[in-house]
């Protein structure tokens, strides 16, 4: 793509040789194509010669199993990164806690599916990233518990994110095994929070005074959906796959962004 750019005429080659094309970096569907062509092994390479065309002014990140060389790069020179969005990557906790110090400006920051990214991780990017407003932390579906499995509530990472993200406004955080106690200690500790989205959270049961507290946020996603709603998201589901089709009709090579 860059390479076709370049060779229509001196200035087109300059523009797209300098920064001014890349401060917004958006590789996912491309990202998403690697992977479906068996050719992820290209993704770390291409994100690292963007970054380097941006010259570290690139403001938003968006790619699809990013992983800790192609992380570190884009770290590292991402001082004035405002957005980040890595989901399903391969980043480490151990390359999140040596680069994160470099991401200050972030503002919105979306890990969701990123399973190598623990409770480490995530406390480090909510001691370092202070300007953070939005926070997605969307996780694999799992099955309803059982009354045996509901001692399976995790609140570890929503007591990180009421500890560390006191600025939150939104929170994506979809599946997760937070009970009561994370929701309580989110909604005490994180003041500014108008939305809210803890579907498929079936530890939540927001008890005493909780659900009342959550409605009255801007925007609330309960841990149940209706039937109405589960047959809109197949709906959607189903669009959605048809347009992915043609979207990934044609398989990527190295070549796409030289």
């Amino acid at each position: 793509m860059v390479k076709s750019v370049a060779l229509v005429c001196r200035n087109w080659m300059e523009i797209v040789s300098g920064p001014y094309c890349w401060t917004e970096i958006d590789l996912e569907h491309w990202c998403r194509k690697c992977c479906i062509a068996n050719r992820s092994h290209l993704i770390d390479p291409v994100v690292r010669k963007i970054v380097r065309r941006s010259r570290s002014t690139f403001r938003r990140l968006s790619t699809y199993r990013l992983g800790d060389v192609g992380f570190s790069f884009a770290a590292s020179r991402g001082r004035c990164l405002k957005t980040l969005q890595i989901p399903m990557c391969e980043v480490t906790d151990q390359v999140v806690e040596k680069h994160v110090r470099f991401l200050a400006n972030l503002t919105f920051l979306d890990i969701s599916y990123c399973l190598k990214i623990t409770e480490k991780g995530l406390k480090a990017f909510g001691t370092q990233c202070k300007s953070l407003t939005h926070f997605r932390r969307n996780m694999p579906l799992w099955e309803l518990p059982t009354s045996v499995e509901a001692s399976d509530a995790n609140d570890q990472e929503a007591l990180i994110i009421a500890e560390t993200m006191e600025g939150l406004q939104r929170l994506d955080f979809a599946f997760n095994r937070l009970s009561d106690t994370g929701i309580e200690a989110i909604l005490t500790q994180c003041k500014a929070l108008t939305h809210l989205e803890i579907q498929g959270c079936w530890n939540v049961e927001l008890k005493g005074d909780l659900e009342v507290r959550c409605k009255k946020l801007v925007d609330f996603r309960s841990p149940w959906i209706d039937e109405h709603e589960d047959n809109l998201v197949d709906s959607s589901d189903n669009e959605d796959e048809s347009d992915d089709e043609s979207i990934y009709s044609e398989s990527p090579s190295s070549s796409d962004l030289d």
